[in-house]
C-alpha cells in the first residue's frame, strides 16, 4: 500500500471535511462554511506541517476511525479525546505517525463537541468554489463521511512541528458571547433587550453547524409580522417566532426574514463550537467598534 489516502472505518456521528470555507459568495446564496473551531483546525495543521488552509476532518462528539493506505503524520486536536494507532494509545494534541495499513482511532470527546484531525498533505478531495469544505445547508463540497469512503491526501508541504504537545483551550464551563446589539433591536421590547443580556440561557441539543440554538427566556416582540428577507452574517443572533435566540454558525443561510437582535463577536464563535448541550450561556452586550 503506497497510495496516499485514508479509508473510513468508522464515520462517527457526523464527520466532515473542513477548511477555511468559502467567504465572498454570500451574494449568490453560498454560505461561508468551514471549520467551526477555526483555531483548533489551524493548530492541528501546523502540528503536521500543513499550511493553515489545508483541509482537515471535523468530528462531532464520538470521533471516527480511518485506515492509512500509506504512512502518514497526523494530529488530533479540538475537543479532548482518547487516540489510538493500531489499537495502542497515542498522543492527543501532538504529531504522531500512523504506519501504512494501521487504523487511527479518534475516540469520543471527553469535553467539548468537535475534534479536528489533520494529515500531512491535507485531505485532497475535489474543491468546489475554491474550498473543500462540506456545507450541510447548501450541499456543496464532499458528503459527510460514511464507512468505506476513500479520502485522497495531498503531498506533504513540510516537516511536522517539533513539540511534545500543544496547549489548546478546553470546552467552556460557561459560554460567554459578546454581542453588538442590533440591527433590529427595535423589533423587540425594551424588556426583551434586557432579557437577552440578563437571561439564564443554555445551549440546546438541537444545535448544529447551521446554528447554536438556545433554551431560556423567550424574547418578546414589539412588532408583528416578518421582515422582508435580508442578508445574514456569521454570528447573527436571529430570533424566530418562538422567541428563543439562534446564533448563526458557519453553515448559516445567507438571507433570513426573522429579526436579528444582535451579532456575536467573531472571536467568541470557536468556543460556541465546543459548548455541549446544557452549557450555561450568557450574552454580553458591548459597544460598537
Amino acid at each position: 500500500m503506497t497510495d496516499r489516502a485514508l479509508v473510513v472505518v468508522r464515520a462517527g456521528a457526523l464527520t466532515t471535511v473542513q477548511d477555511r470555507g468559502r467567504p465572498g459568495y454570500a451574494h449568490v446564496g453560498v454560505p461561508r462554511s468551514g471549520a467551526l473551531d477555526a483555531p483548533a483546525a489551524a493548530l492541528v495543521n501546523r502540528l503536521v506541517g500543513n499550511p493553515p488552509d489545508a483541509a482537515v476532518l471535523e468530528t462531532t462528539l464520538n470521533g471516527c476511525a480511518v485506515r492509512a493506505r500509506a504512512t502518514v503524520t497526523v494530529a488530533v486536536g479540538g475537543a479532548p479525546c482518547p487516540v489510538a494507532v493500531g489499537g495502542r494509545p497515542a498522543a492527543w494534541g501532538a504529531p504522531l505517525v500512523v504506519p501504512a495499513g494501521e487504523v487511527l482511532e479518534v475516540g469520543a470527546a471527553t469535553a467539548g463537541v468537535r475534534g479536528y484531525v489533520a494529515v500531512d498533505g491535507g485531505i485532497a478531495v475535489e474543491p468546489v468554489l475554491g474550498s473543500r469544505a462540506t456545507d450541510l445547508l447548501s450541499g456543496l463540497g464532499p458528503a459527510p463521511l460514511a464507512d468505506g469512503m476513500v479520502l485522497p491526501l495531498g503531498d506533504p508541504a513540510g516537516p511536522p512541528a517539533r513539540v511534545d504537545a500543544a496547549p489548546q483551550p478546553g470546552a467552556p464551563a460557561e459560554l460567554v458571547l459578546r454581542v453588538t446589539v442590533g440591527p433590529r433591536e427595535d423589533w423587540f421590547t425594551a424588556r426583551a433587550v434586557r432579557d437577552l443580556a440578563a437571561g439564564a440561557y443554555r445551549v440546546s441539543a438541537a444545535s448544529n453547524r447551521i446554528g447554536l440554538r438556545t433554551e431560556g427566556p423567550a424574547l418578546e416582540r414589539a412588532r408583528t409580522g416578518e421582515l422582508p428577507s435580508e442578508g445574514m452574517v456569521l454570528g447573527a443572533v436571529q430570533v424566530p417566532p418562538d422567541g428563543h435566540p439562534v446564533v448563526f454558525l458557519a453553515d448559516h443561510p445567507t438571507t433570513g426574514g426573522y429579526p436579528v437582535i444582535a451579532v456575536v463577536r467573531a472571536a467568541d464563535l470557536p468556543a460556541a463550537a465546543q459548548a455541549p448541550p446544557g452549557t450555561p450561556l450568557r450574552f454580553v452586550p458591548v459597544r460598537r467598534r
